[in-house]
């Protein structure tokens, strides 16, 4: 993967990668790359939350509800990977 990550969503990936989940953790990277490859198909397909750091978009992590990948369109850049309902 080839793009720019916050502090905060390259600890939740460490996190993850480590973690028990390897389809969730597959699953997240699918959507990373899907947003890098495709940013303007990626924020068709998002939600957008207004944040005091701007606009973040929130993409859905399918079959792995309810995680989401959030980003901005700067870059594009990965911002945060969590569950959020």
């Amino acid at each position: 993967m080839i793009g720019a990550y916050s502090q905060v969503a390259d600890e939740q990936l460490d996190a993850l990668e480590a973690g028990p989940d390897v389809e969730l953790y597959n699953a997240i990277l699918d959507v990373i790359d899907a947003i890098f490859a495709a940013p303007g198909d990626a924020q068709a397909r998002s939600s957008a939350i207004n944040t005091i750091e701007g606009v973040r978009f929130r993409l859905v992590v399918p079959g792995h509800f309810p995680y989401k990948v959030f980003w901005s369109s700067e870059g594009p850049r990965i911002e945060a990977v969590f569950a959020h309902p």
